[in-house]
């Protein structure tokens, strides 16, 4: 299990990191410090795998068995509201995801496995930037994680603070959904206010489509298959008295299978353009599916949920977790190669912040917890002959 020492170590190096957050593919000190630490353990890492990536190597022993333990080392573009000796030296940026906890445990599961040992095996440190919004993952994969780094399985954690510290959970298939944008631009001819007979109202269609295009959800998609279309900005007009040539739509769309992401692109350009049409004007829909959903092999899933019962117990393993609609990049990885993907609770007695808020700070009594689960995971995954 991990020491205080070690605890205190790990501390501190989130707290460092939490100080000095930097946003994607800009992690430039952040993968020096980390390179800098598994230097200190003996390791040789090697940097620059999308950019700011960080993958160290070590083996033990003389199986032919190989694995990665990924940690996302990104913060965010968010103003940090805490005010505390670590608080974010950066304005405007701060780690309100909890990727310097996980980088912390990671580094504190690769010291304790290069000196103590107790696997048979190959195991890849993997410290991934920019898992906010940029693909990171998907970066590192096309530069040639997988090839420079063979493995056989891969494996993924996250802080959550909407549970209780000293549990965790884990299921078979969907963890996370996808991450899909679109933009839709409506164009017709602009005129005068008081006139608008002699134009066409893009911004009446667009209202419409706003409202049209929740029926996707409810009468589109099968009610079985959870989706999420979520318009989040409309822009259009610059003044009181024009009725604009041009609106603009953007939004998200979030669902667990290919095959929904299939019918909501299809049926968004339909809507938007029966829409446009009947206003006279034309609309374009621009749709880039950025992260695929995270879904967990049943295997690897009920691997990870053993070695989670081993050190937690049965009562603090949730084994059935309802999915969330957030997304992560981690699913490139497991798109690649079997894999699991946890959620470690991190949640404090008098309540937590969630993600992603300016108050957040990861729960740093988790930290030994998240360690020792990389650690047992490396044994059972590769165990001793």
């Amino acid at each position: 299990m991990t020491d205080d020492a070690l605890t205190a170590e790990m501390t501190a190096w989130r707290r460092h990191l939490h100080a000095h957050p930097e946003t994607a593919f800009e992690e430039v000190e952040t993968a020096r410090f980390v390179a800098d630490r598994l230097r200190e353990f003996g390791l040789d890492p090697h940097l620059g795998l999308a950019k700011t990536g960080v993958v160290a190597t070590l083996k033990r022993g003389s199986s032919n068995r190989a694995i990665g333990l990924r940690a996302d080392i990104d913060a965010l573009d968010i103003p940090e509201a805490n005010t505390f000796g670590h608080a974010s030296k950066t304005p405007g940026k701060m780690h309100a995801c909890g990727h310097d906890g996980h980088t912390a445990m990671l580094l504190g599961a690769a010291k304790r496995l290069t000196t103590e040992g107790g696997f048979d095996g190959t195991v890849h440190f993997i410290f991934q930037p920019a898992e906010e919004n940029e693909g990171g993952g998907r970066a590192m994969v096309e530069d040639g994680l997988f090839d420079a780094f063979p493995m056989d399985a891969v494996y993924g954690m996250h802080n959550w603070p909407a549970l209780p510290l000293g549990t965790v959970a884990v299921a078979p298939g969907p963890m996370m959904a996808s991450f899909d944008v679109f933009e839709i631009v409506l164009s017709g001819r602009g005129t005068h206010a008081a006139m608008p007979h002699l134009g066409d109202d893009v911004l009446l269609a667009a209202g419409q489509l706003i409202t049209a295009l929740q029926s996707i959800s409810s009468r589109t998609v099968d009610p079985l298959d959870a989706v999420v279309v979520s318009v989040t900005q409309m822009h259009g007009g610059d003044t009181w008295n024009v009725l604009p040539a041009a609106a603009t739509l953007r939004g998200t769309v979030r669902a667990f299978s290919s095959a929904v992401q299939d019918t909501v692109e299809a049926t968004m350009r339909r809507i938007a353009e029966g829409i446009a049409a009947a206003h006279g004007a034309t609309a374009t829909l621009r749709y880039e599916r950025r992260y695929p959903a995270t879904i967990n092999d049943p295997k690897e899933a009920a691997f990870c949920a053993g070695v989670l019962e081993g050190l937690f117990g049965a009562d603090n393993l949730d084994t059935a977790p309802r999915p969330v609609m957030g997304a992560e990049d981690f699913a490139f990885l497991l798109a690649k190669k079997p894999g699991a993907y946890v959620w470690l609770g991190a949640g404090r007695p008098e309540g937590s912040p969630p993600l992603h808020n300016p108050a957040y700070d990861f729960n740093d009594a988790a930290l030994p917890r998240g360690a020792d689960y990389w650690v047992r995971l490396t044994r059972a995954a590769l165990p001793e002959r």
